[in-house]
């Protein structure tokens, strides 16, 4: 049994990984679901590593899986903690120094244009899961944004970054680049879009026990 940490992206909450977490006890894994401290405005990197660390207590076997912005926080815990493995889902992956504001000029982000939000997010989501996502949307005033992201190198943990291909925010093309860029890693794929917890959680969950296997 391994112990999946599942940190959420910007704005979002431990419900963007509701339908994942029975899925991954039903194939017998401990699931943790922080919620970062997004909405103090005077939390940052340290507070959001301190809350996902305090959260796990004494599991071992961790598995540390980072989706969209919370690929900023994953490999912080992962560097505090005894973790397996990092998987970064959707991700922004960050660079040693680098502000989150200053991530998307820096990576050359080009988002699609005339989408709206629903469209870029949710594509695929079932909707009366789309219908209930406004209600868990939290308003993100944390003061991370403009702190240097504060690791001199990635931790010493094996990586996997998994995109999803139907993805509208961060297209597939685009991540694929980034992660080469930046980690030296060719990424898996996945069907699905941005919130691919939402649409495809059983695919996913045999996605991230299969990294067990490796």
């Amino acid at each position: 049994m391994a112990t999946f940490v599942l940190i959420h992206g910007g704005g979002g909450s431990a419900w963007d990984w509701h339908l994942l977490v029975p899925e991954l006890a039903r194939r017998g894994h401990d699931v943790v679901v922080p919620e970062l401290p997004i909405e103090d405005s005077s939390a940052g990197f340290a507070e959001f590593c301190s809350t996902v660390v305090d959260a796990v207590g004494d599991r071992s076997d961790l598995v540390i899986v980072g989706q969209s912005y919370g690929a900023f926080t994953a490999p912080l815990v992962a560097a505090k903690l005894p973790a397996r493995l990092i998987v970064l889902l959707t991700p922004m992956v960050p660079k040693p120094g680098e502000k989150p504001g200053d991530w998307w000029d820096n990576t050359g982000y080009r988002g699609v244009e005339g989408l709206s939000e629903e469209q870029q997010f949710y594509n695929g989501v079932p909707a009366e899961i789309v219908a209930e996502a406004p209600a868990h949307v939290r308003q993100q005033v944390s003061g991370e944004w403009d702190e240097p992201w504060p690791l001199d190198a990635w931790p010493a943990v094996p990586t996997k970054v998994l995109v999803a291909r139907e993805d509208r925010f961060f297209l597939a093309d685009f991540q694929r680049r980034v992660a080469v860029e930046r980690l030296g890693i060719v990424p898996d794929e996945i069907d699905g879009g941005h919130c691919v917890a939402l649409s495809h959680p059983e695919q996913l969950a045999d996605r991230l026990t299969a990294y067990l296997l490796n």
